[in-house]
């Protein structure tokens, strides 16, 4: 393994539960070396767009995402080095002027819908999770989320994913599930699974440390 960082990927749906898995791995390591990076942070940059055009950008297609930025970024990362991380408004559907600086660590999480489906970015990764939940519950949950976090309506929400996420996620996001080295039923939800992937995590710091004595 030498001393290179490990790139832990966590995929799956919207509303899968993927963001709850990643964000509590990286709580549970929040005092070692370990960080996180959303694949929401990548989508592209828009400002060549009216606000208009840009609300009808397909954010569940690969091409939105701006997967060559966030490869650099995370081959620098695994060479030891800090990156500027972009941040996505989605009121305003653009990237902000500012951005986050993010150093390297020993440990990094990598979440996102589309994260398997690049072949460049899969084939970095040290290990690939992709969180399987049911269709229904997905649904309920990007219903409350973009209702409650994002200022959407029932019926926007509803439209969106029967027209856009539901045949998006049957095209590209559920293929990928073949890439898998670990597949977690029920998200976030899922003990057993989020205890596993603790422990393996937990090797690979002790290794890390150990092979840095020598």
């Amino acid at each position: 393994m030498g001393n290179n960082p490990v790139l832990i990927g966590v995929a799956g749906g919207s509303g899968s539960g993927k963001t709850t898995v990643a964000k509590e791995l990286y709580n549970q390591f929040r005092n070692d070396s370990v960080t996180m990076i959303e694949q929401d942070s990548y989508y592209k940059d828009q400002s060549h767009l009216s606000v208009e055009e840009r609300a009808m950008t397909n954010y569940d297609h690969p091409f939105a995402f701006d997967n060559d930025l966030l490869l650099h970024h995370l081959q620098e990362l695994l060479q030891g080095r800090a990156i500027q991380k972009p941040i996505y408004d989605f009121k305003i559907h653009n990237r902000k002027s500012e951005q986050v600086r993010v150093d390297p660590k020993d440990v990094i999480i990598l979440e996102g819908m589309l994260i398997l489906e690049d072949e460049r970015i899969r084939n970095l990764m040290d290990i690939k999770v992709f969180v399987d939940t049911d269709a229904d519950v997905r649904i309920v949950r990007r219903i409350v989320r973009d209702i409650e976090e994002r200022g959407r309506s029932l019926e926007s929400v509803v439209n969106q994913y029967l027209n856009v996420v539901r045949p998006m996620h049957l095209q590209f996001i559920e293929p990928t599930k073949r890439y898998a080295d670990v597949i977690i039923p029920e998200g976030g939800y899922n003990r057993v699974a989020l205890d596993l992937l603790s422990t393996k995590i937990k090797n690979i710091l002790l290794e890390k440390r150990q092979s840095a004595k020598l």
